[in-house]
C-alpha cells in the first residue's frame, strides 16, 4: 500500500521491489484519479557513506517520482555530477573520510542550476548555514518531510 501523496517510480508502469513486496497490487499511476507528479523528470544524486541513509532516501524519492543515483563517496558523487546531471544533489556533511561541505563549491562550479541539500547528524547547524547549501537536512529526518524538501528544491532547479 502506497503512502497518501506518494506514486509509483517516475510514472513509469510498474511497481518497485518495495511496492511488490509491501502488497500492491495495481501500479498507483494506472489507478483512477491518478496524475504524474511534475518533478518525475528530476534526478536526485544522493551522497552518502552509510548504504542504509541511501536505501532509506532512494525508496522514499523514488515513491516521490524521482530519479534516484546513488553515490558512497565524493569520488563517485564527482563523477555521477557529469555522467546523471542531478537537479537535486542531498549530500552527507561526513562522506567517509571525505567532508561534504567542502564538496559544495564542487557542485556549484560543474552544477550550477542544481539545488543543495545537506544531510547532518552532527555537524552544527548553524556552520552549515553559510557553508552554500540551499538547505539543511538533520539527522535522523521524516520520509515525508525529505521528500517535501527535495520537491521544494526541484521546483526551484533550473536544470
Amino acid at each position: 500500500m502506497l503512502l497518501p501523496g506518494r506514486t509509483a517510480l517516475g510514472g513509469r508502469g510498474r511497481l518497485s521491489h518495495f511496492q511488490q513486496g509491501n502488497g500492491c497490487a495495481t501500479p498507483p499511476d494506472t489507478a483512477p484519479g491518478y496524475s504524474a507528479p511534475p518533478v518525475a523528470a528530476h534526478t536526485v544524486l544522493v551522497v552518502d557513506d552509510d548504504a542504509s541513509i541511501r536505501l532509506l532516501c532512494r525508496v522514499n524519492l523514488e515513491l516521490g517520482g524521482f530519479r534516484v543515483v546513488e553515490a558512497r563517496t565524493l569520488g563517485e558523487a564527482s563523477t555521477a555530477l557529469d555522467e546523471e546531471q542531478p537537479s537535486v544533489v542531498l549530500l552527507d556533511v561526513h562522506v567517509g573520510t571525505g567532508n561534504g561541505v567542502e564538496f559544495v563549491p564542487e557542485v556549484r562550479d560543474r552544477r550550477p542550476d542544481a539545488r543543495i541539500a545537506m544531510l547532518t547528524g552532527t555537524a552544527n547547524v548553524e556552520e552549515l548555514r553559510g557553508a552554500g547549501a540551499d538547505a539543511l537536512v538533520p539527522k535522523p529526518f521524516d520520509p515525508e518531510e525529505l521528500v517535501a524538501t527535495v520537491t521544494r528544491l526541484a521546483a526551484e532547479a533550473r536544470v
